[in-house]
């Protein structure tokens, strides 16, 4: 990932930070792991942020008793608590004026012309987008391994579905 939006590494350190006690090499591994490799932020990145939000209180290194020799971690406050939940809402907010998040679903500017059709799948995409993102807002918030087990069914058999009309559109195409 070339570029990070403004705020990214923030809100992601506080949530990592609000999921359990981690230290920069974690957090910075955690990221790796959650973006599918595409983006492992720098020490230089992370360590400045981390000094950052402990001389803001927003965190704290944990107690003495509960260190490893060697390894400094991190935990949130309750003031880094709160700015945790501003940075939620704000980016529910976000997506409630905008109806979205980048999807692949914008309308891509290659498109020579937008029939009705086209118009209808693009919304269509931005609702499952919007829809997928407040899903993962809402088992943040409260985890349902049940809920969780279904959408990523009803999701995978969609994204297949759409994998084998694209095959089917790329094979007509060399057919013509």
């Amino acid at each position: 990932m070339a570029a990070v939006p403004k705020g990214f590494l923030r809100y992601y350190v506080l949530r990592l930070l609000d999921e359990k006690h981690m230290s920069g090499s974690e957090i910075m591994t955690e990221l790796e792991t959650r973006t599918h490799g595409h983006w492992k932020p720098s020490p230089g990145s992370i360590y400045p942020l981390l000094s950052w939000l402990q001389d803001k209180e927003y965190s704290k290194e944990v107690a003495e008793e509960e260190k490893e020799p060697g390894i400094k971690r991190y935990q949130l406050t309750d003031k880094g608590k709160e700015m945790l939940e501003e940075h939620v809402k704000r980016r529910r907010e976000l997506r409630k004026r905008t109806g979205f998040f980048p999807s692949p679903f914008m309308g891509p500017p290659w498109i020579p012309h937008v029939t009705e059709e086209t118009r209808e799948l693009i919304e269509a995409g931005k609702r499952l987008a919007m829809s997928s993102w407040t899903l993962l807002d809402n088992l943040h918030e409260k985890m349902s391994e049940e809920v969780t087990v279904k959408a990523t069914e009803i999701l995978t058999e969609a994204a297949k579905k759409i994998e084998e009309m694209t095959e089917e559109l790329k094979d007509k195409q060399k057919d013509d």
